[in-house]
């Protein structure tokens, strides 16, 4: 047994964080709502815990089930510490993307493997206020776990529609949409979608020692393509509808993988050598924060 796998609970959660136009995932069964409270404050909503293929799931709307939150405003560390404290250690993470590229059609989907962060207003660590970790960022998206989501996701696509396995995820800070000149320097780069959101989650959800992994729904071609309007909400809404059953489908067939593979990941031991700071020297209001997380290498924290 691999120390990933060793660090695993027998009741280990898959967390299902659902953006725009996802607010809500049909078939959780048994549902019950938990209200969290969060050294980082509120999380987005109620985390609705519930059971989906035969594994609990913790289903959380990243923007609020109304759509309140910016993508700038969403309490991100808030939402992933409130998934830890529930027990998740997968997060699937379906939302709303542009194509950067041609062959990446609107109605595709894309299983992302890396990101370009062009974000500047948030909050990236859970780590400060005298605690330092330099976690690996090198496969952002958990390989193991998008493997997974991308085969089962194959398996479900129909009428010419495509799932891409791999590619670069740009993350701009938002609301609006792109420049042209934006969206054609994104594609010189070799980004194949552009978002506002997961790479966000992607980086604290490896500080929390969970593995995360994006189900990217293609619903326009931002505004770089000659031959397609420029993207607008009535647009992104549309596509966001025709593709939510299949999102759906194939979370559910991923979270029944997942309850039987239950798959092992190096993000599940991302702390281990990512520690600087000396517990010791960390004040104790830091220490009860990081508690949740740091637990298995600094011990349970009591506070005096």
């Amino acid at each position: 047994m691999n120390l990933a796998t060793s660090s695993l609970t027998k009741d280990a959660r898959l967390g299902v964080i659902g953006g725009s136009g996802l607010y809500a995932i049909k078939g959780l069964e048994n549902v019950k709502e938990i209200e969290i409270k969060t050294p980082y404050g509120d999380p987005s909503d109620v985390l609705r815990l519930g059971t989906l293929g035969g594994m609990e799931v913790i289903f959380l709307a990243r923007h609020g089930r109304h759509h309140t939150f910016t993508p700038t405003e969403v309490p991100y560390r808030a939402n992933i510490w409130a998934m830890r404290s529930l027990g998740v250690r997968w997060i699937l993470s379906p939302s709303a993307v542009g194509s950067l590229q041609e062959e990446v059609r609107p109605l595709d989907m894309v299983v992302p493997d890396q990101f370009i962060d062009r974000t500047h207003q948030r909050p990236l660590s859970f780590f400060s206020d005298g605690a330092v970790a330099h976690v690996t960022m090198a496969d952002p998206f958990c390989p193991s776990l998008s493997k997974l989501l991308a085969e089962e996701g194959e398996q479900l696509m129909s009428d010419g529609r495509q799932l891409h396995h791999g590619g670069i995820y740009l993350a701009m800070e938002g609301p609006a949409f792109s420049t042209r000149a934006e969206s054609n320097l994104y594609r010189s780069w070799g980004c194949k979608i552009i978002g506002m959101t997961n790479h966000t989650e992607a980086r604290l959800a490896r500080e929390a020692e969970i593995a995360y992994a994006s189900l990217s729904m293609v619903t326009d071609y931002d505004c770089w393509h000659e031959n397609h309007q420029n993207v607008t909400v009535e647009m992104v809404i549309e596509n966001l509808q025709a593709n939510a059953k299949l999102a759906n489908k194939i979370i559910e067939t991923a979270a029944i993988k997942i309850a039987s593979t239950r798959p092992s990941s190096s993000s599940h031991i991302a702390l281990k050598d990512g520690l600087m700071t000396s517990k010791d020297r960390v004040p104790a209001a830091t220490r009860g924060k990081l508690d949740i997380f740091t637990s298995p290498y600094w011990g349970k924290f009591k506070e005096k």
